[in-house]
């Protein structure tokens, strides 16, 4: 029998990406997707699209009582940090009070298995080092606050009911599908090498960097940035790892990029000038956020395959070139 699975928010970015690599291994899909931030046309053909909030509890009881489920991932947030500092109490009640009503229909319904897309925000001022699970939490904005409560909520429901769960915390996920089925498209897009591309190609006048004060090597924040792709990879490996209880996991590739380095790989791959300036800091962001993934790696094998900056670049490169409208693009 087919595995099903429940992704929400599987119209969205790497929501998309898990739901091709599930179809691809044969599972049975249905997204859950408000279409507020995701697109219609990233659900692959094969999966099935309800369109419908998660705060609508009667919506979520009927999808769970159409089970039985092997499992949900669950993407569906808002997920800007700036957007979060302006207007904190959208991101509680989208993010942590719409999570609270899914993990407890899942409960109600017999999930026995979630896997949460949570974040390095999480982590407030990690320093140098690449972080592994237990740096402290210290959550420098509403989002990362509101991912933390929804892990708390995974916590307990697992001591009380038994549900499995394993939180994943990434670091800046990029790039685009290498078959160009998908790709990246925020609207506004927010992510810095889809923004940088726009840049390149003369789709915006100018790339804001925001701050060039810090204390990195170029006083520009640095990142690290994972490829969607291997992203997806590592939700199925960690869903298999659920079979030996609960954990935690930090995903990235270990070395972190400065804005401007992310600016120089564009340059170098597409063959363009990024016109940029250096404006202020925004509030809650962390100087340094890079990964550790010793453990994912130890307990279920996963690697990146995307490990140079410049070949995360060229997918996401690729997929905006083909589709200048994103998903509009006929």
């Amino acid at each position: 029998m087919k595995r099903r699975f429940l992704v929400t928010g599987g119209a969205g970015f790497v929501g998309s990406h898990l739901v091709a690599e599930l179809l691809a291994r044969g599972a049975t899909c249905v997204v859950l997707d408000n279409l507020r931030t995701g697109h219609r046309a990233a659900v692959l053909p094969g999966a099935r699209l309800i369109e419908g909030d998660l705060g609508n509890p009667d919506l979520l009881d009927d999808v769970l009582a159409d089970g039985p489920w092997d499992g949900v991932f669950h993407f569906a947030a808002w997920s800007v940090v700036g957007d979060s500092m302006r207007d904190p109490m959208r991101y509680f009640i989208e993010n942590a009070a719409n999570g609270a009503r899914l993990i407890d229909a899942c409960v109600r319904h017999g999930v026995r298995r979630f896997v949460f897309s949570s974040t390095a925000a999480l982590f407030g001022r990690p320093g140098d080092a690449p972080l592994a699970e237990d740096a402290p939490i210290e959550p420098l904005s509403p989002y990362g606050e509101s991912k933390h409560m929804i892990e708390r909520m995974l916590f307990w429901a697992g001591q009380v009911h038994g549900l499995r769960s394993v939180c994943l915390r990434y670091f800046n996920a990029a790039g685009a599908d290498p078959a160009g089925r998908l790709g990246e498209d925020h609207r506004p897009e927010t992510h810095l090498i889809p923004l940088v591309i726009d840049a390149a190609l003369g789709r915006r006048d100018m790339l804001d960097v925001f701050g060039d004060d810090f204390a990195t090597p170029d006083g520009t924040a640095v990142r690290d940035y994972v490829h969607v792709s291997d992203l997806a990879d590592a939700h199925l490996r960690a869903f298999e790892r659920l079979e030996h209880g609960s954990v935690s996991y930090n995903l990235g590739t270990g070395r972190g990029h400065t804005v401007l380095e992310v600016v120089r790989a564009v340059e170098r791959v597409g063959g363009r000038p990024v016109p940029h300036r250096c404006v202020g800091r925004r509030a809650g962001d962390a100087p340094v956020l890079v990964a550790s993934s010793a453990r994912i790696t130890a307990e279920t094998g996963w690697q990146p395959r995307f490990t140079a900056l410049d070949d995360i670049v060229a997918t996401a490169l690729r997929w905006r070139l083909a589709h200048p409208a994103g998903y509009d693009t006929v």
